[in-house]
């Protein structure tokens, strides 16, 4: 008996269970979960197309890289966001939050106009001036809007910054002592009159609807995302209670834990110290699929959770492979160690190439896929690369440590009968 070897093949179990059972818990908690999990809710946008304006695909292209800022800007973390049937963008948020706040940030935009002068309508709003090009647009701010509190008044108010202030003080200087009509998405604001030039391109607008802190702050996230290329139209809002994601997590993980113990038996009885080994790497998968998910901020969902748990059996099968292959070796007469070598480098290509296949197709389905596709698609890779290393590296390193340790000799040991039979 070799003690060294043992040594070594006892410290790797060790460290695997030891590092699991310490940090899986801590490491869950930091991969985020989607919505069918977590719960949340789901919105889907209809791109319009402007008149004369048809839909392109720079424009659509666009408009998906507008929502994902303004998602962004609701600070919901790891939102899902897809393009669907070329013309639809679905927006997955999980979490607790402002549903219409959100809405408004995502799906509107906060046209903001500025006038020299303005038009009287009978009814006695006040209205843009027809056929009169605005002074300066939303387009003209920088992306730095914030809101707060004037000192001297107390008013909530909005902060501005333009991006040529040259062209903002020619502007105050021009309308010195008159007003400058500054209207919302049509509708009139604030008119203030221009009490001093206003070199630094910055300014404040209040009144209106922004009597609440809260108004500000979105009017001032809403000027941030910029202007959508073309407008979007809610076509369903689905909420999903934490309640139910919730209970989409208890069941999936009572069925994935069930899985596994049922796994790890049958590698037990099947292939007893072998299997043992096994189990082991599996172990080690579990974990590394977890720390890597939570290393690239992976949401997991439910077909994530899914991937993981096939992810599991594709994991065994290497094993099972490789152990079928050491069998053959002992049955041509071959000594056990000889036979664990041999066998391990029989069973490489072929699960080399299995893998492969499984990895391609689901290449394919992220490339062609879309929402809960793309998301089985990505978890599937991360565990078909993730087991080639736990079963073909750790789980292989593991049996030939233990194989040349000498701790038994015994075929048995390995799922062979006496005499040399395959069980």
């Amino acid at each position: 008996m070799r003690w060294g070897r043992f040594g070594s093949f006892l410290i790797i179990v060790l460290a695997v269970l030891g590092l699991t059972a310490g940090t899986s818990m801590q490491l869950w908690k930091t991969i985020p979960l989607g919505l069918d999990l977590k719960g949340g809710f789901d919105l889907l946008y209809q791109i319009e197309p402007t008149q004369g304006e048809p839909l392109t695909q720079q424009g659509i292209k666009a408009a998906l890289q507008a929502v994902e800022m303004r998602v962004n800007l609701t600070g919901v973390a790891s939102p899902i966001i897809d393009l669907e049937n070329g013309h639809f963008i679905r927006v997955e948020l999980a979490g607790t939050f402002n549903q219409q706040q959100a809405e408004k940030i995502i799906g509107q935009t906060a046209n903001l106009e500025i006038y020299g002068s303005a038009v009287q309508l009978k009814n006695g709003t006040v209205a843009p001036p027809p056929n009169v090009k605005p002074l300066l647009t939303g387009k003209d701010l920088k992306s730095n809007a914030s809101w707060g509190q004037d000192p001297q008044t107390g008013k909530n108010v909005v902060q501005l910054t333009f991006k040529d202030p040259a062209k903002w003080q020619a502007i105050t200087k021009q309308y010195l002592g008159k007003p400058l009509y500054t209207f919302l998405n049509g509708k009139l604001l604030t008119a203030p009159v221009v009490q001093s030039v206003i070199s630094n391109g910055n300014t404040e607008i209040y009144g209106g609807n922004l009597t609440t802190a809260q108004a500000c702050m979105t009017l001032a996230k809403e000027l941030n995302a910029g202007a959508l290329p073309y407008p979007l139209k809610l076509v369903s809002s689905n909420n999903v209670g934490p309640s139910l994601g919730a209970a989409s997590l208890k069941a999936t993980m009572w069925a994935a834990l069930a899985a596994v113990i049922l796994i790890f038996l049958f590698m037990l009885v099947l292939y007893r110290m072998a299997g043992f080994i096994a189990d082991i790497s599996l172990v080690a998968y579990t974990y590394l699929v977890l720390l890597t998910f939570s290393g690239l901020h992976v949401v997991l969902t439910l077909s994530g959770l899914a991937a993981l748990v096939l992810g599991i059996g594709m994991a065994v099968d290497a094993n099972i492979i490789t152990y079928e292959r050491i069998k053959d070796e002992m049955r041509n007469g071959k000594s056990l160690q000889s036979s664990v070598v041999s066998g391990n480098k029989r069973a490489l290509r072929t699960i080399l190439d299995s893998n492969a296949t499984t990895f391609i197709a689901g290449a394919v389905m992220y490339w062609f896929g879309q929402g809960d596709i793309r998301g089985f698609a990505i978890a599937l890779m991360l565990s078909i690369v993730i087991s080639l290393i736990t079963a073909v590296l750790l789980s292989r390193a593991m049996l030939l440590l233990f194989t040349r340790s000498n701790v038994v000799k015994r075929p048995w040991w390995f799922g062979m009968r006496k005499g040399g039979v395959a069980r």
